[in-house]
């Protein structure tokens, strides 16, 4: 267990679980049902399970593709392969069958189809919003099963349509035609690797998570746990300020840029926020705008040594030494290390 950043909330004196899951992970179904038998047993506060979204074959093509052949295909299929590392795709796949037998999937199991899991992540999102955590659950079920039960290509709107329907959410299917929910998923699926999800299935309760399909007591003394644990509560602006900061020292500047959007727009004036947005844009290879935005920083206080640093670097990938050079010179003048 890991502590992995504020993610979650207490509402309505009860425990907000948040199943960071793809719902094309075998292991997800696998966990959502021993997460099921946990709770059965829970003893402590009332429970809400809220699923959010996570790609384990980000790669996964629009169009579907048979699984067999995927899987048969030398070098292919990276995602199976690395989530049992050491096992064939087969052995793998007779692994999480009988997994999943033991938890009552089936009768068959197995996906046919390598598909993408965005617009099924979409679905689950939009049932959220509009049905809140039953709704969602119901069509996480849903969709779950229909890919690995019933062997249908959940990247297939009138399959996601219909399954939604069977779930008790008729009108996800016109949402999802309608493209709403796109920027909601990206921008929770930015916030999870921020926060530090790297598997599927993680359970994040308090600040606090659980990796991997555990057994049902092992989940329930992860809840006692967690339980205990009051995150420290931050403004929401501070919150998405530090995701957007981890996401840039973690090497992805553009998701950087995606949460840093809203704060852009309503505190453009913040220097800690334009600062930010002009790292990210000096690490994108977006040099004009970061130069733009470092001149005007550069200008309110010339003794900043670190934007003369960042100045004269933006400079010089741009190939202007000369220019660069004297903003290079004052910030080593400043500071030593920067020499």
């Amino acid at each position: 267990m890991a502590p992995v950043g504020k993610q979650v909330s207490i509402s309505l004196g009860g425990m907000r679980i948040e199943m960071w899951a793809d719902v094309v992970c075998p292991w997800a179904y696998i966990g959502k049902r021993r997460l099921e038998k946990a709770l059965a047993s829970w003893d402590g506060a009332e429970a809400e399970v809220v699923w959010r979204p996570f790609r384990i074959d980000p790669t996964a093509p629009a169009e579907a593709t048979p699984a067999a052949g995927i899987l048969a295909e030398p070098g292919a299929g990276e995602a199976p392969r690395q989530s049992a590392p050491g096992l064939s795709p087969v052995e793998n796949q007779e692994r999480v069958a009988e997994a999943a037998a033991a938890e009552g999937i089936g009768p068959r199991w197995g996906a046919a189809w390598r598909a993408s899991s965005q617009d099924a992540h979409r679905l689950l999102h939009l049932a959220g919003e509009h049905g809140g955590a039953p709704l969602q659950g119901a069509v996480a079920e849903a969709v779950m099963r229909a890919h690995f039960v019933e062997a249908l290509d959940i990247s297939d709107h009138d399959v996601l349509a219909r399954v939604a329907r069977r779930a008790g959410f008729a009108e996800g299917g016109d949402l999802l035609a309608s493209g709403a929910g796109a920027d909601e998923v990206t921008e929770l699926l930015l916030r999870g690797k921020a926060t530090g999800v790297t598997t599927s299935p993680t359970l994040v309760v308090n600040g606090q998570a659980l990796t991997g399909a555990r057994h049902p007591q092992a989940i329930t003394d992860f809840l006692h746990l967690a339980a205990r644990h009051t995150p420290r509560e931050l403004p929401a602006e501070v919150e998405r300020l530090r995701l957007a900061e981890a996401l840039l020292d973690g090497g992805d500047p553009l998701g950087a840029l995606t949460l840093l959007r809203p704060l852009l727009e309503e505190h453009g004036t913040d220097r800690g926020v334009r600062l930010l947005a002009a790292r990210a844009w000096f690490h994108s290879a977006q040099l004009r705008r970061a130069e733009e935005a470092l001149r005007a920083l550069a200008a309110e206080a010339p003794d900043d040594s670190y934007v003369q640093l960042l100045l004269g670097r933006v400079l010089q990938r741009q190939g202007r030494e000369r220019e660069a050079t004297a903003h290079l010179r004052v910030a080593a003048a400043m500071n030593p290390d920067y020499g």
